[in-house]
């Protein structure tokens, strides 16, 4: 079992299969991807990443970018990641756009559950917010992905000045679609110091004007992610605040990260990445459990973001967010 200092256990593994995103979002890549071409982690080592995380505890698997569905053996990486005794759920978070034309071949390789990043139902600001006009194109990702039974989760960043229109629409919209809406608290990274000073609202009033509205909190399953749930009965979907600056966000942590570079990090905003790549080529799945059990000891208590730390966190498409 996969377990800190500080008695944490780590079920959940964000995986990144790429770090290219082709979208443009103000609080992300808004001059778009600038990185360079690499030779991303091949179906074979993560097949032995999975494994080795899966003999650990490890039950669940989030496929992550930058934009998972740009690489051509995406629905492959699923059925490796589903095929993994121990693994219960595929996940992915994905920006929806390719999504519509992927979803069947996604849900036949096993992927149960895919989030959605969509920050507005209004074409125009959806379009200034992501720097594409797809809109529609993403909500044909939504639907395609309801049609073949995943569960369907929407990540909307709340920002400065839309928040308000942001929550409107979206409660209008969830009274008949079965989704689940997550407002994120837009945090600091290290491109974006300004851009989060200027657009950062927190969550934590439409989180009380929901409760005294009648929406009450659904209890947290151990592989779930940090987010705070609510359902109503007047609703057909949920909503979700994920808020990384409340004091208690860091001792639910129940996840680790590994980029598509093959390094882990015990925190979105840690420092530096923890090699793994040479475990991985070799397809020594003992050697990598020794190894991530070992720099588990040095996981820290806390991200820092309150106090401004965001460690080698560039932009969120880096590690997947």
């Amino acid at each position: 079992m996969l377990q800190d200092t500080f008695g944490r256990r780590f079920y959940y593994l964000r995986l990144s299969i790429t770090d290219v995103c082709n979208f443009r979002c103000q609080y992300c890549l808004p001059d778009g991807y600038e990185g360079q071409a690499q030779t991303f982690l091949s179906v074979n080592e993560i097949d032995t990443l999975v494994k080795g995380f899966a003999g650990m505890g490890t039950c669940k698997i989030r496929v992550t970018g930058g934009e998972p569905t740009l690489r051509k053996d995406v629905s492959d990486i699923v059925a490796a990641c589903a095929a993994a005794p121990g693994i219960q759920k595929v996940a992915m978070t994905t920006h929806g756009g390719k999504l519509a034309s992927h979803a069947k071949s996604l849900a036949d390789a096993g992927l149960s559950q895919v989030n959605i990043s969509l920050d507005s139902l209004d074409p125009a600001q959806f379009a200034l917010i992501s720097g594409q006009d797809k809109l529609n194109a993403v909500l044909d990702g939504v639907n395609e992905a309801l049609i073949h039974g995943m569960s369907v989760k929407v990540n909307t960043v709340l920002l400065r000045p839309f928040a308000e229109s942001q929550l409107s629409t979206f409660l209008d919209w969830l009274k008949d679609m079965p989704v689940t809406v997550r407002f994120i608290e837009l945090m600091e990274t290290g491109q974006h110091k300004a851009f989060f000073k200027s657009h950062h609202t927190s969550a934590e009033p439409f989180l009380a004007r929901l409760k005294a509205a009648g929406w009450e909190v659904l209890k947290r399953g151990a592989d779930a992610g940090p987010a705070v749930e609510l359902q109503h009965p007047d609703y057909a979907g949920r909503i979700g605040f994920i808020m990384p600056y409340s004091s208690d966000f860091c001792s639910s942590c129940n996840r680790l990260r590994v980029t598509a570079l093959g390094k882990l990090h015990l925190c979105l905003f840690s420092d530096n990445g923890l090699p793994l790549r040479d475990y991985l080529l070799r397809g020594d799945v003992s050697g990598l459990q020794g190894f991530i059990t070992e720099k588990l000891a040095d996981k820290k208590v806390s991200h820092y973001l309150q106090d401004g730390v965001t460690g080698i966190t560039k932009n969120l498409s880096m590690l997947g967010g």
